[in-house]
């Protein structure tokens, strides 16, 4: 079948137009250049307001304050917010965050709360006498229990407090290595192992996975990783179920 141009209907071996293209037209006038570097800092500047806002309301001294990244403002404003929503206001939690350094030095670890997905939700400031991590620095790893654990023992940690979540109240004990700092690793030799005993508490009726806490002492093992009679992945599955 021949085809012809629909312009100057000759015959043609493929269905085309010998029209003039379109680039030889005129240029439309260009729009005008508008910046957006004002847009976005104003954004910079509300986000930063924000962040300042979230800051002050932390439970932290004002020198803490200033040293807090955005990350870590965050990681606390969280931690604040899930502690929030297992303890209301007016509750009265099992573990109490302003507990006094006095008796937190007289503990042989720190106190851990998690929720029912592992998440970090109080951490006794103590914790830096057992890692050398602060409680900021300690989040700046992650907001799970497994985020600061020895990754080889996170599937045997996980499936102990799966066991302990469908029985509330049923102690659990497990071994692992925690994250801690560079000061400790250099002096040690490497993390430090840590005993952790607790059990899931239910904080009101009926049970729910929003409505139960795990409480745990973490206890540190006399023996350091460098002495090597010390395996964590070992000892996570030997703890008491």
């Amino acid at each position: 079948m021949t085809i012809f141009c629909s312009h100057c209907h000759q015959p043609l071996q493929t269905e085309m137009s010998c029209l003039p293209r379109r680039g030889k037209q005129a240029p439309r006038a260009s729009r005008p250049f508008r910046s957006t570097k004002s847009a976005s800092k104003a954004r910079r500047d509300q986000i930063n307001a924000e962040l300042q806002a979230l800051r002050s309301l932390l439970p932290i001294s004002m020198q803490e304050k200033e040293r807090l990244s955005y990350l870590h403002t965050m990681a606390l404003v969280c931690l604040q917010l899930r502690g929030a929503q297992l303890f209301p206001p007016g509750s009265a939690p099992p573990v109490e965050p302003a507990l006094g350094t006095e008796l937190l030095s007289l503990l042989p670890g720190f106190l851990l709360v998690l929720s029912a997905s592992g998440k970090l939700v109080y951490v006794s400031e103590n914790v830096a006498q057992v890692l050398g991590l602060s409680v900021v620095e300690l989040l700046a790893q992650g907001d799970t229990v497994f985020d600061i654990l020895d990754g080889q023992a996170c599937e045997d940690v996980y499936k102990k407090l799966l066991l302990a979540q469908k029985e509330p109240g049923r102690e659990v004990t497990f071994v692992s290595e925690m994250c801690t700092s560079k000061a400790f690793r250099l002096k040690h030799g490497g993390n430090r192992v840590v005993t952790v005993c607790g059990r899931f508490v239910v904080l009101s009726w009926p049970p729910s996975p929003s409505t139960t806490a795990f409480l745990a002492l973490c206890s540190p093992v006399m023996q350091s990783p460098a002495d090597g009679e010390v395996s964590p992945t070992t000892l996570a599955t030997a703890g008491r179920s």
